[in-house]
């Protein structure tokens, strides 16, 4: 019988920052053709640069440490962002008279996984342009180390996005993770320590995509392959072709579709008491009830592996999955062995554990791509954008219970990044006395700075 390709891997080690002036300008060269052939991205737009632009000033000039915590909805989000850095930031300030010595650049934090998944050359490319990795399902405290150091005492402000992880939409902005804000507090702490006077920063940013013309033809065919896909015939729905209620519709059925087909998956074949054969019918589900037996149906999809792994459920459904995919990597990635000492019988165990690892964790893959599905958000403002969004999430999932790759998401038109520089956030003053205070004020400290990065972060969503 043929096995997987997943084998047992020796531990995944950390890439420190290897910060080359080269690499940075090659990518400020090559940027604009990365967004043209490699991305949907026609045009990045900013608002309020001004206020960046005398931000970075003050930071060139030792004044302060200074943090972008940036939005999350997409994969192309650090290439937006690097754009703005390379390309808008400094030609707004040549044309302004602000003066900011080349290159305006950045160092950033981003998720382990992503050479996993990008290549090696991805690592190494990160690597030399000066960010540094985290594990999102642990206490990594040798990223956190990099991270804090970077923050504290590198040549370039931090880039993060706090969400921790891209949630597909445009409009709807993930539960921010508390890291962002632990970090704030431990550069004053080390600016302190240091004996200097330097002032710590976190500047929300906005971040969003629209569409140069809104690609009703894409999404009609799209949604026509997933329908083919999913075993559904060809829509019945007495509505003119092609009529945005008529698309609504088709999107709805499959969507309620997609939720009895995995409803039945996980009631049949891992024996969960998910729905019934009384309620199984999709033409049925309300916008209410589907929004509800959704989240049950995550809720099952990450108890499987969390039984498997004896993980705990317990926090958000963020919180759960990134400790899955932890346990799955400790399975994978093995730190206490020595594979080039195992026997083949060992190493044949050490595989078979590998490779099931690999298959549970297929089940949080499914879930990660459904964190911020509402089941009431087409409905509520049927756009382009919205439609887009959902089709594609809905291409994730059944491109995943295919087999396929779901990083190689289909281009549906050309887009414009809307980047949105939020006000300033400083951690001196109020902030730094509650977090010196106690631990119990510190970490108060903490959740009040999430939530008003939360507050920011929503009320620069830019309503199409």
């Amino acid at each position: 019988m043929p096995r997987s390709l997943q084998q047992v891997q020796p531990p995944l080690e950390f890439i420190p920052p290897a910060l080359d002036r080269k690499a940075v300008y090659f990518l400020r060269s090559t940027l604009p053709l990365w967004l043209r052939f490699k991305t949907p991205i026609r045009e990045v737009e900013a608002k309020n640069l001004e206020q960046l632009a005398h931000l970075y000033q003050q930071f060139q000039d030792g004044k302060i440490r200074l943090l972008l915590a940036f939005r999350h909805p997409s994969t192309d989000d650090p290439a937006s962002m690097m754009y703005l850095m390379h390309h808008l930031l400094p030609r707004f300030a040549k044309q302004h008279g602000i003066r900011l010595q080349p290159p305006t650049h950045a160092h950033f934090m981003y998720d382990r996984g992503i050479p996993l998944w990008a290549g090696a050359i991805v690592g190494w490319m990160y690597s030399k342009l000066g960010g540094t990795p985290i594990h999102r399902g642990k206490l990594d405290r040798v990223g956190l180390r990099s991270a804090r150091d970077l923050f504290a005492n590198g040549q370039f402000p931090m880039m993060a996005a706090p969400e921790g992880a891209t949630n597909g939409h445009n409009e709807i902005i993930s539960p921010l993770e508390p890291g962002i804000s632990q970090l704030g507090f431990w550069c004053a702490e080390d600016v302190q320590k240091a004996g200097r006077s330097e002032d710590v920063v976190i500047v929300p940013v906005g971040l969003q995509y629209r569409y140069a013309t809104p690609p009703w033809d894409a999404i009609e065919k799209l949604l026509s392959e997933l329908e083919t896909d999913a075993g559904l015939n060809k829509s019945d729905i007495d509505e003119s072709k092609g009529s945005e209620k008529h698309l609504y519709h088709r999107l709805y059925r499959l969507a309620a579709h997609l939720l009895v087909k995995m409803e039945e998956f996980y009631r049949r074949f891992y024996h969960q008491k998910i729905g019934t054969t009384e309620n199984a019918k999709a033409d049925t589900i309300t916008n209410e009830e589907f929004a509800i037996r959704l989240q049950e149906l995550l809720n099952t999809a990450l108890q499987v592996p969390e039984d498997y792994f004896n993980v705990l459920a317990k926090g958000t459904v963020i919180d759960r999955c990134r400790r899955l995919e932890q346990a799955a990597w400790d399975c994978i990635y093995r730190e206490d062995l020595q594979l080039d000492k195992l026997s083949p019988l060992e190493r044949g165990l050490a595989d078979l554990v590998a490779e099931e690892a690999q298959l549970r964790i297929w089940h949080m893959r499914i879930v990660e791509s459904f964190v911020a599905v509402t089941g009431q958000y087409v409905v509520e403002k049927p756009t382009a954008e919205r439609f887009t969004e959902t089709v594609l999430i809905m291409w994730d999932t059944i491109t995943r219970i295919k087999g396929g790759n779901a990083f190689h998401r289909p281009k549906l038109g050309k887009q414009t990044a809307l980047i949105t520089i939020g006000d300033p956030i400083s951690l001196g003053g109020d902030r730094w006395a509650a977090y010196k205070k106690d631990r119990r004020s510190a970490k108060q400290a903490i959740a009040d700075l999430t939530q008003d990065l939360q507050d920011a972060m929503e009320k620069m969503i830019l309503n199409s």
